[in-house]
């Protein structure tokens, strides 16, 4: 049997980890149902006075932008947006359109991974990737538990090389129906996805091998 740690395991968990990063990110990003329960769950309708409806429509908007297959300018019907923070989301795009890029690239190389691996009815992939995965939202999920606004902050430095992110209400008053808890649910949700994943492949890793491991002693 092969080695976990062999090159041809290790390369196709690598790709599976990407894939399970990148996809929970693009998961999220389309799963309108967890901001559409923030607007009553963070009482965005009483701290902004602005409706249901109008909130919903911009956010759809914003979300649509953000997708790969979208070709076309932002623009918000109920809000104003300045320069700064047009450039901002116009970053916000490339980031995220780079997920969905990096989940479909890594979908189909990892499926064709896993055909072959099937074939040879090799399994040990599936240990490395639930180990390198889980360690992400580890690390991710403390630093957000002990200090969440330290975290956002961060994470705005890193991804970004200016100051386009700190929005000013007054001109982007989008930023308004965006609160920083929304984003932290956001957060938590790529990590339950990330350790969703990691999960899958330990547990498919345990029963794929022990079936392998009791068909070997039968023959």
């Amino acid at each position: 049997m092969k080695k976990w740690y062999s090159p041809g395991s290790m390369a196709l968990a690598i790709v599976l980890v990407l894939f399970i990063i990148s996809a929970s990110v693009v998961v999220t990003l389309n799963f309108r149902p967890l901001y559409y329960h923030d607007i009553g769950a963070l009482q965005i309708v009483e701290n902004t006075g602005i409706s249901e409806e109008i909130i919903r429509k911009n956010y759809d908007i914003l979300i649509d932008y953000n997708s790969m297959f979208y070709d076309g300018e932002l623009s918000f019907p109920d809000f104003g947006m300045s320069e700064t923070g047009r450039i901002h989301f116009e970053e916000v795009k490339d980031i995220f359109v780079g997920f969905q890029k990096i989940a479909l690239v890594t979908l189909i190389i990892g499926a064709a991974g896993i055909i072959l691996k099937a074939r040879k009815k090799d399994y040990s992939y599936l240990y490395p990737t639930a180990i390198l995965s889980v360690g992400l939202p580890a690390v991710l999920g403390a630093f957000i538990a002990t200090n969440w606004d330290r975290a956002f902050v961060l994470f705005h430095e890193i991804m970004f090389d200016n100051d386009y992110w700190i929005f000013d209400y007054d001109t982007d008053p989008i930023i308004n129906i965006l609160p920083d808890e929304f984003f932290m649910h956001c957060a938590i949700m790529i990590i339950g996805g990330i350790v969703l994943g990691a999960a899958v492949c330990l547990i498919s890793g345990t029963i794929l091998n022990r079936r392998k491991s009791h068909k070997n002693k039968n023959r």
